[in-house]
């Protein structure tokens, strides 16, 4: 008799699979309504609308005002890249100082790196223990020289959420442009732009459900932003080239899912969450939980395990058919320790000590209580053949 393995995946933070609602509204943009929304005839009329009604919901997901304050991309990364790259080059002749934080992602690092070699100054703000952005040191260093501040929402390695509507309200008193990086945070938590006074906010369709290869990023009325590509002025002038149909239209419907659906789920996982760090916590010695207690987002657990590497745990959880993760699927192939935990002052070991698991749509408590009770048992065998356990630790 065979037995068939039981597969369950907690490594949503690096790719969600696209739900079934969205895939079906997609399928016909491939080969039935397939026009160009550039040309002017009615394949195209139907192509616009579609467009025009995906760009509203993205607008409704994140409280935009208007839907033309909606840009379409090819992801996150490009979002980022042009908000950041875009809002800068405009307007270097106002200042060349841009404030990031020490934990954002390496789609924001990497391109306010790229300005330094073109004569900005970046300052990168500290977090606490918990991944808290220091808010005095942020006030403090704004000058007149700062033109923009980029900090995302929440991040996607440890879950904390930061404090989006207090940086806005700082930013705007003191006439600074405020950027965030949203693509973790977007359908888990409620987002307003315009409460929390953000100028311009990046969101990814695969981290809410959707087709990969296409994102948004959100530049309100009056931010001044040129396009970093040019072709043939597609979405505004922002973003040439083709749209991308199909995958705008899934972006459409899975905003509109995440915007109807947030709540219950945003409730669902994060009991599921809560149940998990506890049991973990509570079962495996030497074990601590990365980022904030509560102030986390809602399919998040990070925690880590004294005198054995994260790696060593994902390859025997994927053994028993758990697929989990290290930290951040776009850093996951260098051996360093992430740059997010050593950020919360973690010691290389540490960073290496630990692993994250995120859930997601399909996974359930049977999920949960499943690796529940494979975790204990993992980490004890891997501390008995560890040079660094304690004697005492392992009976």
């Amino acid at each position: 008799m065979v037995t068939i393995m039981r597969k369950i995946y907690m490594d949503h933070s690096a790719g969600k699979p696209v739900d079934n609602r969205v895939l079906e509204i997609m399928i016909s943009f491939f080969s039935k309504k397939y026009g160009n929304p550039s040309s002017s005839h009615s394949f195209s009329d139907e192509a616009r609308k579609a467009i025009d009604e995906a760009r509203t919901k993205v607008a409704e997901l994140v409280g935009a005002d208007k839907k033309e304050e909606i840009i379409f991309t090819s992801g996150g990364t490009e979002s980022n890249n042009l908000a950041i790259k875009g809002f800068a080059y405009r307007n270097k002749s106002k200042g060349n100082h841009v404030i990031t934080s020490s934990i954002e992602h390496m789609s924001v690092i990497n391109t306010v790196k790229t300005l330094v070699k073109q004569g900005f100054e970046v300052t990168y703000i500290p977090v606490n223990k918990h991944g808290v952005v220091d808010i005095q040191v942020l006030e403090k260093e704004i000058t007149d020289k700062t033109i923009l501040v980029s900090i995302m929402y929440a991040n996607s390695e440890i879950g904390t959420i930061e404090p989006i509507r207090v940086i806005g309200e700082i930013t705007h008193s003191k006439g600074v442009f405020f950027h965030v990086d949203a693509v973790a945070a977007a359908g888990q938590v409620p987002i307003n732009v315009q409460d929390e006074n953000i100028d311009m906010l990046s969101l990814s369709s695969n981290d809410i459900y959707g087709p990969r290869g296409v994102g948004a990023l959100y530049i309100k009325a009056k931010t001044p932003v040129q396009p970093i590509t040019h072709g043939g002025g597609q979405e505004r002038g922002l973003r040439s080239g083709t749209e991308n149909l199909p995958g705008i239209v899934g972006l459409g419907k899975a905003a509109e899912i995440a915007k109807k659906e947030i709540k219950r789920e945003s409730v669902r996982l994060a009991r599921l969450r809560d149940k998990f760090i506890k049991s973990v916590l509570s079962n495996i010695p030497v074990s601590h939980l990365n980022g904030h207690p509560t102030e986390r987002l809602p399919d998040n657990v990070n925690v880590r395990f004294s005198y054995i590497e994260g790696e060593s745990l994902i390859l025997s959880l994927d053994m028993k058919g758990v697929a989990c993760s290290s930290g951040s699927a776009c850093t996951s192939k260098t051996l360093e320790p992430s740059h997010v935990l050593l950020a919360i002052g973690l010691k290389h070991e540490e960073a290496h000590g630990s692993l994250l698991f995120t859930l997601g749509r399909q996974s359930t408590e049977e999920d949960v209580k499943y690796v529940q009770g494979l975790l204990p048992g993992v980490v004890k065998r891997l501390r008995k053949i560890s040079p660094l356990t304690p004697k005492g630790l392992i009976s």
